[in-house]
């Protein structure tokens, strides 16, 4: 019985983090939906969201309640400004120097907001509890719990988000940048405004996982989560990530346990990676994505 409580625990924080993986993820995957490009800068946007909320609420003393939403909106206008002035002067170009640019801004960013705001970690306490949630003789980490939720919400809003006129824009963009172009649509202008929500919702996970483990140049890393949810729900897929994240997050935090009592230690850094390299051998797709076959 004890052992069925410890992998209800497991399983529960982990889904909890997953959730909090995916909310990373979900930049990437609007990004890829609008322009067909793997923002490999989400990290990089997550680690921002999580310094500029530092200095918000600890170096300006903003409260919570306005010090947020001014991050969260100062993320959406760096998620803009990341596109206008580097990604639009690359239309036209290979999509390979394309991708390669947003990993130059993910290292450029890396190194210049710690010599910024300063290397040495930060606390960041956005007013969470830090005591247990207690369910039974099961232990839900509240921190876990309301990050989880927030990440939940904001799927959930970008959901619905894509059945609103701005919405079907940029599914039609995804869909054939040419045939919008002809019937209107400004394609510039919607590719923008999906790395806008790439940055808010880099900016929302940089605080959360700020808030749990500090703030430093590690937030970054991130991206190595959030591209192994992405590569698995399926790059065009926002069921896909909230599905993957949850996966993701269940296998990291209940696979080294059990490994580690065979002797298998330092298996929870491996799990992302495996799962992005199973994925592409696979189901290179993912889960939820869209299987387009092209004819050479």
């Amino acid at each position: 019985m004890d052992t069925i409580y410890e992998l209800a625990e497991l399983s529960a924080n982990g889904a909890l983090v997953g959730l909090m993986y995916s909310l990373v993820a979900l930049g990437i995957v609007l990004v890829f939906k609008s322009s067909g490009v793997a923002n490999l800068a989400q990290g990089a946007l997550a680690m921002l969201g999580g310094y500029l909320a530092w200095a918000a609420l600890v170096s300006l003393g903003a409260p919570v309640w306005a010090g947020i939403p001014l991050v969260v909106l100062l993320m959406f206008f760096a998620g803009r400004a990341v596109e206008r002035m580097a990604l639009r002067r690359m239309i036209g170009q290979p999509v390979i120097m394309v991708i390669m640019l947003t990993l130059g801004i993910e290292i450029l960013l890396r190194g210049l907001a710690p010599a910024i705001f300063g290397s040495v970690k930060k606390r960041l306490d956005i007013g969470i509890d830090n005591a247990p949630v207690i369910l039974g003789p099961v232990l839900i980490d509240r921190a876990y719990l309301v990050s989880g939720v927030v990440s939940l919400a904001l799927i959930g809003l970008a959901l619905l988000f894509f059945g609103t006129r701005q919405g079907i824009m940029l599914r039609a963009v995804s869909d054939d940048q040419t045939a919008s172009w002809a019937v209107g649509i400004r394609v510039e202008r919607a590719i923008g405004i999906s790395w806008g929500l790439a940055g808010i919702a880099a900016g929302a996970a940089g605080i959360l996982w700020g808030s749990i483990q500090g703030v430093d140049w590690t937030l970054s890393l991130l991206l190595i989560k959030a591209l192994a949810v992405a590569i698995l729900g399926g790059l065009d897929s926002i069921v896909g990530v909230l599905v993957a994240g949850l996966v993701l997050g269940i296998l990291e935090n209940v696979a080294p346990v059990y490994l580690e009592r065979f002797g298998i230690a330092g298996t929870r850094d491996v799990v992302a990676s495996l799962v992005i390299l199973l994925t592409v051998i696979i189901r290179p797709y993912g889960l939820f994505g869209r299987e387009d076959i092209e004819r050479v």
